[in-house]
């Protein structure tokens, strides 16, 4: 691991999610002056904070304490991503000097194997999953975690040069990476690396739609953080990007990096695409099939463009055409996306449940020719309905809603079965 003065680092952990705790953690064993903040109270946060017990840490909870932000006792902010960067601790931080990090940056800075970041509105656990698998089919050590499975940063002391790390990151984690969050923070003195530019080896953005407008307000914000993937990438980098999808594909110009595509309706000169019925591996203008699309254990056409995608990054990190039609031939997906949790009189159950906004739900629904009854609802993240309600209207048999959401969706509904008649 990259050796940095972290010992005695005064370091004050802003919420105790997944991350957070991880990154609390992780700076508490290598001697770092830790104080944990969340604004939830200690009952709530009880299993949590079991899982430090032990550790040289102290904690505030229950609210974000002012004094906290005192730049004469603080050196650095570990943020969980999860925690919006508007709340007024945050920017009462950053107003005060104080240099703000995450669990998953940090992770980044002082990974000495390259590393694969995948992002996208929908897609990237799928993508990020299809690539570990393949690059393992090809020899490869491979690590796999960011915004799924565990926090990373607990495997440093196992992660060796020759490996790969292969992340799925989010718009929360992303926003994070941006050079402007500490542009005029004070970073104490050795710590520069860790808050210097940083880019993976190949980033892949799969698309951009609309999604956790709850949080990010704007469009315009959400873009801004899923484009510090690539944004800082340098002509020696690999960009991955959906040639189908008009934003991720509009970052080919905001990018240095040598970019690589995937398709399902162009052929493409780099990356992959589907070509005369093939998954088609595209190097350098030369076409190397992988196998037929039809051969695929995941359903829907969204799914053919995650394949197409995992190839397209797959490839550019050498992994071999046979390993990538291994896996593609019998990838049977993850939990909670398409899955078939039972049979039942003739009735399949399927869980979808990771379909948190409209396109996810469009992309299920059209995997599909079978009557469905579908169950939706859940939380309402200011997301447009409009498309996803016609065709709930035209092809759901019975829809069962709940939760926050369900006037929302219901309304939609009815709006779009009024206007098709």
């Amino acid at each position: 691991m990259n050796p940095l003065p972290l010992s005695g680092l005064r370091v004050v952990v802003v919420g105790l999610g997944r991350e957070g705790s991880a990154a609390a953690r992780f700076l508490a064993e290598q001697g770092a002056c830790v104080t944990a903040t969340d604004a939830q109270s200690p009952e709530t946060l009880r299993d949590r904070l079991r899982t430090l017990a032990g550790l040289d840490i102290a904690f505030r909870l229950g609210e974000h304490p002012a004094d906290l932000l005192n730049p004469s006792r603080t050196d650095l902010l570990a943020v969980s991503p999860g925690v919006p960067l508007d709340i007024p601790f945050l920017r009462r931080a950053r107003a005060r000097g104080l240099p703000l990090t995450t669990e998953t940056r940090l992770f980044c800075q002082l990974c000495p194997a390259p590393v694969i970041g995948i992002s996208g509105s929908s897609g990237k656990t799928t993508t990020t999953t299809l690539v570990g698998e393949m690059l393992r089919a090809s020899g490869f050590v491979v690590h796999v975690g960011g915004n799924i499975g565990q926090p990373l940063i607990s495997r440093l002391p196992d992660i060796a040069p020759d490996h790969w790390v292969v992340m799925e990151l989010s718009s929360f984690q992303l926003e994070y990476f941006h050079a402007r969050l500490n542009r005029d923070a004070r970073i104490p003195p050795g710590l520069s690396p860790l808050f210097d530019g940083w880019s993976p080896a190949i980033g892949a953005l799969l698309n951009i739609t609309p999604n956790h407008l709850d949080r990010h307000k704007t469009m315009e914000a959400y873009i801004h953080a899923k484009t510090s993937l690539v944004r800082y990438m340098g002509k020696g980098q690999i960009a991955v990007l959906g040639r189908d999808d008009p934003v991720a594909a509009g970052l080919a110009k905001a990018t240095s990096a040598r970019v690589r595509w995937f398709s399902r309706r162009e052929t493409v000169a780099e990356g992959a695409c589907l070509r005369h019925g093939q998954i088609t591996l595209a190097e350098g203008g030369r076409f190397t099939p992988i196998c037929p699309a039809d051969d695929l254990q995941l359903r829907g056409e969204h799914n053919r463009l995650n394949v197409l995608a995992a190839c397209a990054i797959a490839g550019a990190a050498g992994a071999s055409a046979d390993a990538m039609a291994t896996v593609a031939r019998t990838f049977t997906g993850v939990p909670h996306r398409l899955e078939v949790v039972a049979r039942r009189g003739g009735v399949t159950y399927i869980n979808d449940s990771i379909a948190t906004s409209p396109e996810r739900l469009i992309a299920a629904l059209k995997s599909f020719s079978e009557p469905i009854l579908l169950l939706a609802g859940g939380k309402d993240k200011d997301l447009p309905w409009d498309e996803a309600a016609r065709l709930i209207a035209r092809r759901v048999k019975h829809l069962l809603l709940f939760g926050e959401a369900q006037e929302l969706i219901h309304n939609a509904v009815r709006r779009a079965a009024a206007e098709a008649g």
